[in-house]
Formats: structure tokens, sequence, C-alpha cells
């Protein structure tokens, strides 16, 4: 058995000592597995054996605190699929810390008289990945605030902009041209507006010219007066809708801001404590099956990043999907109440990992990684084995405060909030940093 142990407390209950210290396990080696659990995953790969599925491309991997329970191919690289979002979350939480949000400056090329912007409008992005329309109308609202009702001018995007998960500047531009006049909106966007709060204004912004990007700054264009810093939620939130929904968009704009899939892969594998070659990025969604990281790699990721947010009172259920609260990709999944999971599709590839409770074993954190093309199927395997396994060790009745999330709302409900959008309107050099 590898790995440290510590002492149970006398007189406790059957796993109580464990949740105590589970939040935070250590990495662990492979070694002599479980043999019950061994069996179990024995009777798994039988069965998808069966189905024509060779062992040699399952990758599983079972670990409880600081004990190794069973694995098979466990340190290989396999394709990860949106496994590889773990990898960025982790690596995002590392430049920038849970509490950080993406500044877009909006300012103006002249004054406002009388209701008209005598000038253009200036979006300068800094790369926020969830701009999206319940956000933009907030925005159109703050403008609104300050008498604006038609801009003379141009809308001109300058720095790492996107628009309701359009990443095309041209088209972005449009969409946000879109959505600070509710004159133009479109079914979707009346449909999200019905989402904020009610009473909540349509804003009528014109937009007499058309969208001009630039790529080399605003230092040519005029002075600018500056009108809204507009933040973005924070980190954290921006993390769990990406992997609640396994947004490729914002997994991949993180990725960009962060400095390409290579630094993820790199920075990843230094704070789960990793060999480097069991992450091989592409980049930072997992579109395509040059992203390969072992089952082992992914269960490090997991643990690194619960303890890195436990000490900022919050934990992964703040991040990733929780089974029987959220939504999203595990809709329809008969997975363990309480487990907090990340799932993963291509092709030819089902994957499955993250944390379940029990009440013998405490947390048992795992990897599923199966190439296939049935994919219906291999996630109702995935979700019989983490039942067996639960099964087995006994559920737990009460959530652990580890896989408690530190919100009683979903992040979506916070999405157009207008504290976020702060008024300045003052002539101060237009400048921000993607990635501070």
């Amino acid at each position: 058995m590898a790995g440290l142990t510590r002492p149970t407390t006398v007189g406790s209950p059957p796993g109580a000592s464990t949740f105590a210290w589970q939040d935070t396990p250590w990495i662990v080696q492979p070694g002599e597995p479980n043999a019950v659990t061994q069996t179990t995953l024995r009777q798994y790969l039988a069965t998808l054996n069966r189905k024509g599925l060779p062992e040699a491309t399952q990758g599983v991997w079972l670990q409880t605190g600081s004990q190794f329970l069973a694995s098979n191919q466990g340190t290989t690289p396999l394709p990860a699929a949106s496994l590889t979002k773990v990898a960025t979350s982790l690596a995002a939480l590392q430049t920038w810390g849970p509490d950080h949000q993406f500044e877009t400056l909006i300012s103006a090329t002249g004054p406002i008289e009388n209701g008209v912007l005598q000038g253009d409008l200036v979006v300068q992005g800094s790369g926020d990945p969830l701009l999206v329309w319940e956000e933009a109308i907030a925005l159109g609202n703050a403008l609104q605030q300050l008498g604006l009702t038609k801009v003379a001018g141009n809308l001109v995007l300058t720095g790492d902009f996107a628009m309701n998960f359009e990443t095309q500047p041209q088209k972005a531009g449009a969409l946000f041209k879109q959505a600070l006049n509710a004159k133009d909106w479109s079914d979707e966007v009346a449909a999200q507006h019905q989402q904020l709060p009610p009473g909540t204004p349509r804003p009528q912004i014109a937009i007499a010219g058309t969208v001009q990007v630039i790529t080399y700054g605003t230092d040519f264009l005029p002075k600018q007066l500056l009108l809204v810093r507009h933040r973005s939620l924070p980190l954290t939130d921006i993390l769990k809708l990406m992997n609640i929904y396994s947004n490729n968009v914002i997994a991949d704009s993180l990725a960009h801001s962060i400095g390409g899939a290579a630094l993820i892969a790199q920075q990843a594998a230094i704070a789960a404590g990793i060999p480097q070659n069991e992450i091989r990025l592409k980049n930072g969604s997992g579109l395509g099956t040059e992203n390969q990281i072992s089952p082992r790699a992914v269960c490090a990721m997991f643990v690194a990043i619960q303890r890195y947010l436990q000490f900022r009172s919050l934990t992964i259920a703040d991040l990733f999907p929780v089974a029987g609260t959220d939504y999203g990709t595990i809709d329809y999944r008969s997975l363990p109440l309480a487990a907090v999971v990340k799932t993963g599709t291509l092709n030819d590839v089902s994957a499955l990992a993250g944390v379940v409770p029990t009440r013998d074993r405490g947390l048992v954190w795992f990897t599923i990684i199966n190439r296939g093309t049935d994919l219906e199927d291999l996630r109702q395997q995935q979700d019989n084995l983490l039942q067996a396994l639960v099964n087995r060790w006994g559920a737990v009745t009460t959530r652990p405060v580890a896989l408690s999330s530190s919100h009683t709302e979903g992040v979506a409900k916070r999405l157009g909030a207008v504290d976020r959008n702060e008024i300045i309107r003052s002539t101060i050099p237009v400048s921000i940093d993607s990635r501070h």
C-alpha cells in the first residue's frame, strides 16, 4: 500500500476522521491495489471487453486520501477530451486567483451632446470569456444612465474581445452592437433579457457607423473619455459555467490568455506534483485526441485544486458540476449523489473524473477514460462502476463540507449584475493588461 497514513481519532464513527482531513489528500503512487476495489474494477473491464473494447484502451485510477486503490493504464497518457479543462481550471487559478475579474473598458472619442456621442464608441477587451447577452444588456443600461442614446461614429474594438462566445472580432462586434439596442434584438436576446430581474430596462443605443477592429491599441485614436468599466464575474464563476457545460470557447479563451497549452500543461504538472510527461496538451478545451492526460494526473489535478481552494473558503463544488444539483453535461446521468465531476466526450472517447463521497472510504477520487464509439453505453458503464463502489462502501447521508458549494444559487443567476459596471466618465489613460 502506497502513501502516508494518519491515525484515526479514537471514538469517532467510521469515516469521520477521513472526512476531517480528506479534503486535502496527498498525491499517491501506484502500489498494491485494494483487493476488493481491484475485483470491482476487473468486473467493469470484463464487461467492456465483452463489448469488444480491449483493456489496453481503457484508463482508470482510484484513490482515497493517501491510499491507492486500483488502476488500469493509470499512468499512461490517454485522450482526455474535456478532462483537459481540469488542467485549464488549475492553471487559471494559478495565474489569476479565484477572485480575478476581467475588465472591459468602454470609452468615447468625443463628447456626448443631447444624448448623441459625437465620435466613436471604443470597446477595449482583456479576454473576458463570459461577456454574454445578459452582461452586454447590463453594460448598455449603464451607458444609457450617462444619457447616451446614439453613437454618431463607429463601434471600435481593440484588445482581446469576444461576445456571446463569438471570438471573430467583426462578428463579436456586431453582436455587441445588437445587444446595445433593443430595437435590433433577436428572439434569443429577448429571451435572455427575461432571465434578468423584473424591471430591468431594455437599452436603446443606436450606433450609426460600422464595426471597426484595430490591432495596434488605442494610442492612435483621438483622446478618449472613459465611460464605463465593466468587470466580469469572478474567475470561480467563469470556471463553474465552463465546466458545467464543458464550454470549449471559454476554455480556449482562458488558455490563450494564460499563454497557451504548453504553459497550462507545465503549470498543472507542477501544481499537482506529477511528471510532466503525463500531461500533453494541444489546447485548453480538450478538442482533439492530441490532448492526452493520464488518469492519475487527472486525479492529482483535482486534488491540487481542492487543496488550493480550501484555504480560500471554497471547494471543487464551486468549480465543477455536482450530481443532484447541477445540470449541463451530467443531465440524465446516474451518478452517486453529491459526486463532483467533470465529463469529457469526443467521437471515440468518453471520460469522467472527480470525487465521490462514501461512508467507509471517505472521499474517493477517480478517473475513467474510455475509448469506444457507443458513448451512451460507456457513460452508463461509468455510472454503474461508481454506483457499485458506493454500494460496497456505503453512501453518505449528508453532503460533506469538502464537497459543498459556497453559493446557494446558480452562477447563471449572477449574470447581468449591475454592480459590476462602474460608471466613470473621466479622461484617464485607457490601458488594461489581460493577465493581471
